[in-house]
């Protein structure tokens, strides 16, 4: 006897302690009450079993269940005093009926009581109760034979259970009513912070980016030459549609090319068009691009890719406004609105003889530069809504992203810009298995991300080759990761020793450049963002560095 009690007692423990284990994995209370019930119902050889919660006109709707088919759950309503399960709900005391068949309140409503009609089946229903209330009922049925089951210790286990069940439909429900209220400031804040100036399929409400759209706002009505200036995926062209339509030319053709996919002869042919006979090929005579944008834009991607021969000829045609097409004399005049785009260092490329200083004085009239990704984090949420929204919509899907998710999301370097954002929300959805993506739905959290590896890369402008080391790893099992190469210094402060707890910062070869943000800037890219090093590098202390970046809102990046 005493042997049987330790056992109800313990296996009684067990079943508690996986309830509350299954309750408290998720916020879903339907499919953690499911997984409950079903471990409960195999411990236990519960029959079936299910839980009903009331809805605010007084109705009980079920929940989740055991046992019973898709359409027997659709079954599962009652009115509060309606039958057995509705008095249970409407007085709040617990009921077992030891044999269904012979109970004129049980209704039968999902036909529990056709599988057996031979043997007595036992009714087990308790209230559950939150904040002082009954808020659901939790119902199991079980095999009876004989009538002679009191199932008092199912009826304590239950007791306990509903308990359990309670609390959870409390939390979830406050979370619930949080985060609706939440989203309401959202909404209230997002109205009252409506930005000044917007772009059509344009997402910007951070500074830099307002800073842009106020820049194109200005410009666009003029026949001004603009240059934008940032590093590839920032929307450039998007910028440059946008400049195209906000202009007085926007009922006329917005024309783009790309200097850097065709050689220079295709590149001519492109632009000037070509006469009959000009070369092998060359069957008719041919517009080129600026005639075809007569009388709107022309937009010129990768501007800093051209060749200095084809800089020359660029060059008359923006001095002159006319062109003679390959193979003609004839001079022929267009009127043409000059957009032209690049993610190179032009002024590097003046001093280097890359590229012509007359060229670049002529199409740096007005330079717009474009913010990198990271240096915007808090336009990221709406975006990745964005893609994530025209991928559900062209796939059929309902996705979307969860708090953890989109935390994950906003502390990216983001290297790829938003082209590399759109990507990545386009590629963690299509592997998604729910439809909610989580933290752990991304490649980065698992170290799949390929695109980490140019987080650290020094380059002189966009293109240029990309030069990295590996650290040595100071403390810890974390693995080295790539950083820009520091260049070497044969000064005596740069070969003084440094501290043994880290390895000295880089040294200073390129010179410091002007103010006290860059210098910063400067520092933290050559120390890999080691506050400490960058200090010793810029002589000051890790107080000093730390305020000094506070101060001039520096955001630290962490990898």
């Amino acid at each position: 006897m005493v042997n049987t009690q330790v056992f109800e007692s313990q296996r009684e423990l067990n079943a508690i302690y996986e309830v509350s284990k299954t309750l408290a994995m998720s916020l879903d209370v339907s499919k953690t009450f499911r997984e409950a019930l079903n471990y409960l119902s195999h411990a236990y050889d519960w029959r079936r079993a299910f839980v009903v919660l009331g809805e605010t006109e007084g109705s009980l709707q079920g929940l989740c269940a055991v046992g019973l088919t898709k359409e027997e759950q659709q079954r599962l309503r009652f009115q509060s005093g309606e039958g057995i399960v509705g008095r249970v709900y409407a007085n709040g005391i617990q009921v077992m009926v030891p044999n269904v068949h012979t109970e004129p309140l049980f209704l039968n409503r999902t036909g529990g009581a056709d599988q057996t009609p031979d043997v007595p089946i036992a009714m087990l229903v308790t209230p559950i109760s939150a904040d002082r209330r009954t808020v659901g009922v939790l119902a199991v049925d079980c095999l009876n034979p004989g009538e002679a089951h009191s199932f008092s210790n199912d009826l304590r286990l239950l007791k306990m259970v509903a308990t359990l069940m309670g609390q959870a439909l409390l939390l979830h429900r406050s979370v619930s009513a949080a985060h609706d209220s939440l989203q309401d400031a959202v909404r209230r804040m997002s109205k009252a912070l409506k930005p000044v100036h917007q772009i059509d399929q344009v997402v910007g409400v951070s500074k830099p980016m307002q800073q842009v759209f106020e820049q194109v706002h200005q410009v666009a009505p003029s026949r001004t030459t603009v240059l934008l200036r940032g590093e590839s995926g920032t929307g450039k062209e998007v910028i440059a549609r946008a400049l195209h339509n906000l202009s007085p030319r926007k009922r006329e053709a917005f024309v783009r090319v790309n200097c850097a996919a065709l050689t220079e002869s295709l590149l001519e042919s492109e632009l000037f068009g070509h006469e009959k006979g000009a070369f092998t090929g060359a069957q008719g005579q041919r517009k080129g691009r600026f005639e075809l944008s007569h009388g709107g834009t022309l937009f010129l991607d990768e501007i800093g890719d051209i060749s200095p021969s084809f800089q020359a000829k660029l060059l008359r045609v923006l001095q002159e406004r006319e062109f003679e097409r390959v193979g003609g004399t004839a001079s022929v005049k267009v009127d043409v609105r000059l957009i032209l785009a690049t993610n190179r260092n032009l002024e590097r490329m003046v001093q280097a003889g890359e590229f012509r200083a007359d060229l670049y004085y002529r199409i740096n009239v007005v330079s717009i530069q474009l913010p990198p990704l990271r240096q915007r984090r808090e336009d990221i949420p709406a975006m990745a809504n964005l893609f994530l929204e025209r991928f559900n919509k062209e796939n059929g899907r309902t996705t979307h992203f969860s708090p953890a998710a989109m935390r994950v999301l906003t502390s990216c370097y983001w290297p790829g810009n938003v082209r590399e954002l759109e990507n990545c929300v386009e590629r963690t959805a299509t592997m998604a298995h729910d439809d909610v993506i989580g933290n752990l739905a991304f490649p980065c959290q698992g170290n799949g991300c390929l695109t980490q590896v140019l987080h650290h890369i020094d380059r002189v402008d966009a293109v240029s080759p990309g030069r990295m080391i590996e650290i040595p790893v100071v403390q810890g099992p974390v693995p080295p990761r790539a950083v820009p190469e520091p260049e070497l210094d044969d000064s005596p402060e740069a070969q003084a020793p440094a501290p043994a707890s880290e390895p000295a910062p880089p040294a200073d070869t390129d010179g410091k450049p002007e103010g006290e943000r860059e210098r910063l800037i400067w520092a933290m890219e050559r120390c890999g963002w080691v506050q400490a090093k960058a200090a010793r590098l810029l002589k000051i202390s890790p107080r000093q560095m730390g305020y000094a970046l506070q101060k001039n809102d520096i955001e630290v990046r962490k990898f």
